[in-house]
């Protein structure tokens, strides 16, 4: 199945937005089975979008059309549709009915011009949207499906999942062209990834695909097989006895899912303290529901006076061997534990740069500690990037060292990760 997705609106052309649909749509359709095989992007005119979309439906089976479906004059997406497949764009009851649901459930009186997000194509399918006023539609033209949805990301996202992957299942006859196992590795170089593997054969029918999400290599197991299921889960098993703890996630889960996970499972509970990091490590988590079961507490300390007012660092350890040392870090893990009576307390201290680094302590030299009851380990690492990556990294390793405790792994034991590529 030939699928394409067409972009639309000037912002995204001029920079002043990213085209993160194009993206967001290949990674919700690829463990169903499903890829792209072209992407476009045109702004808002509507010559231009009514070229795009003939040469789309003359090629591909499949178009994922977004943007262009609001109350505004340039909102021109359903016209363009209309005009270029010579279909009458007429007022759509049930799509009107559906707009004025929406501002109804908001509790505020719908503007006029939002009559507008109701004039389609004659014959257009809906599509619901339940999480704003446009409703997406549908079209068939030449042997082509065509889904027209919002450009907005978190509607676009939910209507795909929720109609759109559905009625590509129903044309593929309920079957997934493809199946796929995806794995996070972190600490290993993709080349290295691909050097391991290749000295184990994965199971005939099996293809081996890498990708790199900074600071993770994504490994991607794929058949298409009618025995897919058994072939793939032959080609984990290899995968996770070559690879071991290198494995931080599987299939759509992140590192922080999963260490959530494991505190959740555990019922261990956890209080950070980060300097350099400035809070990454506790975003990731707090980003995912649930997280009060596990995070007590967390303290960006990011001053000297914080680390001693907070979590008890002695102002000898900052004098003699200053914050960014072993013996601050642990300071710091154990100062955080002490204060929340968490089982579990997890330090970050570093120079993330561009400036602050010296002969002995250049950019990129970080130190993570963990303080448990039965286990205080500290270790410097030196990472290499811009001041983005070396926080990413830390947070990472952070995470990872958590990761392993729970699998009671020594921490310490990992060295720095190679890089991605």
């Amino acid at each position: 199945m030939n699928i394409a997705v067409l972009t639309i609106g000037d912002e995204l052309l001029s920079g002043e937005l990213a085209d993160t649909n194009t993206q967001r749509i290949a990674r919700q359709l690829s463990p169903h089975g499903y890829g792209l095989r072209e992407s476009l992007s045109v702004g808002d005119d509507r010559g231009d979008i009514e070229e795009a979309l003939a040469a789309l439906a003359a090629r591909m089976d499949v178009v994922i059309v977004t943007g262009g479906l609001g109350p505004t004059v340039d909102d021109l997406t359903a016209a363009a549709a209309a005009h270029v497949f010579g279909l009458p764009l007429e007022r759509n009851d049930e799509a009107l009915s559906l707009i004025r649901q929406h501002f109804a459930r908001l509790g505020v009186n719908m503007h006029p011009r939002n009559d507008k997000q109701a004039m389609l194509p004659r014959g257009a399918a809906l599509i619901p949207n339940p999480k704003g006023s446009a409703p997406g539609f549908s079209l068939t033209r030449h042997d082509a499906f065509l889904f027209f949805l919002p450009g907005v990301p978190a509607e676009m996202a939910t209507m795909l999942d929720e109609s759109v992957l559905p009625a590509l299942r129903q044309r593929q006859g309920g079957q997934p062209p493809r199946q796929e196992k995806l794995f996070q590795v972190f600490g290993l170089s993709e080349p290295r990834v691909e050097e391991l593997l290749s000295r184990n054969t994965l199971p005939d029918g099996v293809q081996l695909a890498f990708g790199v999400d900074f600071p993770l290599v994504i490994v991607k197991l794929r058949s298409a097989r009618p025995d897919a299921a058994e072939l793939l889960t032959r080609g984990e098993s290899q995968v996770r006895q070559v690879l071991g703890d290198f494995v931080v996630a599987a299939g759509g889960q992140t590192l922080a899912e999963n260490v959530a996970r494991q505190l959740t499972d555990s019922g261990s509970t956890l209080a950070l303290a980060e300097s350099c990091t400035g809070g990454l490590i506790s975003t990731w988590l707090t980003n995912l529901p649930g997280a009060s079961a596990f995070l007590e507490r967390s303290a960006v300390t990011y001053a000297n006076s914080a680390k001693q007012d907070w979590l008890q660092v002695p102002e000898q350890v900052l004098s003699e061997q200053g914050a960014v040392s072993e013996a601050c870090a642990l300071a710091m893990a154990a100062g955080i534990r002490g204060a929340a009576g968490t089982r579990l307390g997890v330090a970050v201290t570093g120079i993330a740069g561009p400036e602050g680094g010296t002969a002995q302590k250049p950019v990129g030299t970080v130190f993570i500690a963990l303080s448990a009851a039965d286990r205080e380990e500290a270790r410097g690492y030196r990472f290499h990037g811009n001041r983005e990556q070396v926080r990413i990294l830390a947070a990472c390793m952070a995470l990872d060292w958590i990761r392993r405790y729970l699998l009671t792994r020594p921490a310490a034991e990992l060295t720095a990760p190679e890089e991605p590529r």
